[in-house]
């Protein structure tokens, strides 16, 4: 029986496929191999038997490793098999990870990053035999510093967060090379710029104050004024921020910030909407961060691997982390960091796969093509706050009538109040129809979040269809709030309970834990450790 064809601009038929596939693990039988292992010569095996027999007796496993023993075509189907059972940027729609710029990454751009040259690059290798890796590096950073106005740029933070670590700590060091760094002691953000400036300062040990919107939802300028003082070591701040919206007194915010001789520092995670359009150095600030996994189109791993690119005024460059790469004498060499500078913030210089990446998406664009993209962008998503605000029960707080940048931050509480249905579970039920979504970082500042951004690469038919399916589930919180309540029910696995989740007692991470901690097994090959771990406990 042949089934409807979906309209274009309606949810596609979907059911995840599902396999109830093992771990590899438990595959594995005993002897079975995926590959012949040539036999190891015996001047080597001489020299390794040497080297084992030297360590002490508890270093060495009393038998070899109890890893999977598989053939190589199972290994195959497993892993096959598991890549059903997932969603990916490749194959759904994914504006619903706002804040986290899920945008197309040119598959030319994964082939580069594969050749054997590049895959094979050590950090600890002669750059005599680096130099086109270092002169890639030094490339990208000549375009962020063009792209940012800024003087002076490092790739070494290997990811967004590391980035914005990377800021605070060049901020703190500036303070000290001034005899300041123990009177500032504060740093001022706002409520909806991104949470790791917060967390950043916190960690670096400054008190956090934080600044919430004004009636209207802009950052709050009057209260900024009020909370600096000659306590203040920086400003941090997001902008556009979060929830979409831009600061239109921004260059405001900076001479304050300056007025009481703090630093400002910008966070760029959201940069999507503004290239090519207006620059950190407009503004005024000292140091900013670009998450080039996210904005320049390096896939983001959700937690790895990243990459940042620190920018910097002329006054903060002698602070970047190093090694920096500079041209001398037709060669380029990875300098080790200057007297002033924070030092290493990663074992090596930048995260080289996420830079060639990043330097291909951006010299195919080109200028033009940066403002292009960011044109798009900012249309896409304002195509896309008209289409949700049609939805009954959906909303987007602050700024009333006004449009955002390349994010919306939405809310869903009146549809929670009219159904008892939460953001997360209408999250939830969006999977059942093949896509991602998202609610919000914590604090839930907007009540029953959900933040959208659909970025420069979704077409028109691709949003609606996100939206058409979006108002399906929020029609279904109505109609039948169980349905919603119970999902997923199209996808792999079940629906869970926050019991499971956060009681640490029922977590199992790793095969060994599980075996441990679900059939009280003890591995073999665990043994010896726990003899060694019981035994300096004592």
């Amino acid at each position: 029986m042949s089934l409807p064809i979906a309209p274009a601009s309606g949810p596609r038929r979907f059911h995840q496929a599902s396999w109830n596939e093992p771990i590899v693990f438990e595959l594995s039988t005993p002897g079975e191999r995926g590959i012949a292992v040539p036999v190891v010569e015996p001047v080597v095996r001489e020299a390794v038997g040497d080297v084992v027999t030297s360590l002490p007796e508890g270093m060495r496993r009393p038998q070899p490793p109890a890893l999977p023993e598989i053939a190589q075509m199972r290994v195959l189907k497993h892993y096959l098999r598991l890549s059903q059972e997932n969603l990916g940027s490749d194959l759904n729609v994914d504006i619903g990870q706002g804040t986290c710029t899920i945008k197309y990454s040119p598959k030319i751009n994964d082939q580069l990053i594969e050749v054997p040259q590049l895959r094979a690059l050590h950090p600890a290798q002669d750059p005599a035999d680096t130099q086109g890796a270092l002169e890639m590096i030094w490339r990208l950073e000549g375009l962020m510093a063009e792209i940012s106005g800024m003087d002076a740029v490092s790739l070494a933070s290997p990811g967004g967060s590391a980035g914005i670590w990377t800021n605070i700590a060049m901020i703190r060091a500036y303070h000290e090379s001034r005899g300041e760094g123990d009177q500032r002691d504060e740093v001022i953000t706002t409520i909806f710029s991104h949470p790791s400036n917060a967390a950043a300062a916190k960690v670096a040990g400054y008190k956090v104050v934080t600044v919430y919107p004004d009636a209207d939802g802009y950052p709050d300028l009057a209260a900024l004024k009020a909370a600096l003082s000659e306590r203040t070591a920086a400003i941090m701040v997001t902008n556009p921020e979060d929830t979409g919206i831009y600061n239109p007194v921004i260059k405001e915010w900076v001479d304050a910030a300056h007025a009481v001789g703090a630093l400002a520092s910008y966070d760029q995670a959201n940069a999507a909407g503004i290239l090519g359009i207006t620059r950190a150095r407009e503004a005024g600030f000292d140091v900013c961060q670009f998450n080039l996994h996210k904005t320049f189109s390096a896939p983001h791993g959700s937690g790895g691997p990243g990459a940042a690119a620190n920018a910097v005024t002329a006054e903060l460059a002698p602070f970047l982390p190093g090694p920096r790469v500079e041209p001398i004498d037709g060669r380029f060499v990875a300098r080790e960091p200057g007297e002033l500078s924070i030092g290493h913030v990663a074992p090596s210089h930048g995260v080289i796969l996420h830079v060639v990446r990043a330097y291909a998406w951006i010299m195919a664009l080109g200028a033009e093509g940066l403002l292009t993209a960011s044109q798009i962008a900012v249309l896409n998503n304002n195509y896309l706050l008209k289409k949700v605000l049609d939805i009954p029960g959906a909303s987007a707080p602050y700024a009333s009538g006004r449009r955002r940048i390349e994010q919306v931050r939405y809310s869903w509480q009146e549809l929670f109040e009219e159904t008892g249905i939460s953001s997360e579970e209408i999250g939830i039920r969006m999977a059942d129809y093949g896509f991602h979504y998202w609610t919000s970082h914590h604090p839930y500042v907007v009540p029953q979040p959900f933040t959208l951004e659909p970025t420069e690469c979704y077409s028109k038919a691709e949003i609606d269809e996100y939206v058409t399916a979006l108002a399906a589930v929020a029609q279904e919180a109505r109609d039948n709030p169980e349905l919603v309540r119970t999902a997923p029910h199209n996808q792999t696995v079940h629906h869970t309970h926050h019991d499971d989740l956060d009681d640490p007692e029922r977590w199992a991470i790793t095969w060994r834990a599980y075996r441990r901690k679900y059939f009280g097994e003890v591995p073999a090959d665990d043994v010896q450790p726990r003899v060694l771990e019981e035994a300096a406990a004592s």
